[in-house]
């Protein structure tokens, strides 16, 4: 008997009732609206639905396509942080660009970009280097450069899959954020992206201890109900969508 069900039954035992089993209460849906909810959308349409949405969410939805990444991503990095000499938190140290360990740069063509990054020099995530070491290196991080899963339409949020190379930290702590996704990879809403990440780990294709769903940067409001963003978090978001892939 796994520890789960031995703690389920102990409750069960304490509260005087007999445990409830799912097998004999299965869900049973109210309606279809997880999987019809802007279904049949194309992926162009999927993409405006997303850039209408992402101003409500203080995200900066961007559109590119491959040839042109690299100079969209070295336009990020000159904006965020080699002509913010002024930004009080590169006064901190938060002066580094950190980047995922990850393949994905040779399906994006940015192989020779990342290897040619020299102003400022990049600092990457470290697979296996240890909880203190990377999160130390994301919160002294100017700014990061990541690789999403998929970009969610209904909320203009975005997807990523924890993984060695690019773990939890890597998105909530740098002072600026920047997210690759490609557009054949825009969804309607959470449900579709939880489908494929449930066949992937079942496949054996993803391993991994978690799954971020990020809508932009934090909010927050005081008790006279103004907005404060990016508080708890990067102080601003980008997605970068890239239409020709």
């Amino acid at each position: 008997m796994t520890d789960r069900e031995v703690f389920l039954n102990n409750i069960a035992e304490k509260a005087r009732r007999p445990r409830h089993q799912l097998k004999d209460n299965p869900l049973v849906p109210v309606n279809d609206l997880p999987e019809t909810t802007l279904s049949g959308k194309t992926q162009d349409e999927l993409l405006e639905i997303a850039k209408a949405n992402s101003t409500a969410v203080n995200v900066n939805l961007q559109v590119t396509t491959k040839v042109d990444l690299p100079a969209v991503l070295d336009d990020f990095i000159r904006d965020k942080i080699t002509n913010n000499e002024d930004d009080p938190y590169q006064a901190n140290d938060h002066n580094h660009l950190l980047l995922p360990t990850s393949e994905l740069y040779a399906d994006f063509g940015l192989e020779s970009w990342r290897d040619g990054l020299t102003d400022p020099a990049p600092t990457f995530w470290k697979p296996g280097a240890g909880r203190t070491t990377n999160i130390t290196t994301a919160e002294h991080a100017g700014a990061a450069i990541a690789f999403a899963d998929y970009l969610l339409a209904e909320s203009c949020s975005i997807t990523t899959a924890t993984t060695p190379g690019q773990g939890r930290a890597f998105h909530f702590l740098p002072v600026h954020y920047l997210a690759i996704v490609r557009k054949s990879r825009i969804l309607p809403r959470s449900r579709q992206a939880m489908d494929r990440y449930d066949k992937a780990i079942k496949a054996g294709e993803l391993k991994t201890s978690n799954i971020n769903i990020i809508t932009g940067p934090s909010n927050t409001g005081d008790i006279e109900m103004v907005l404060v963003v990016g508080v708890h978090g990067p102080l601003d978001m980008t997605y970068l969508v890239v239409s020709d892939m």
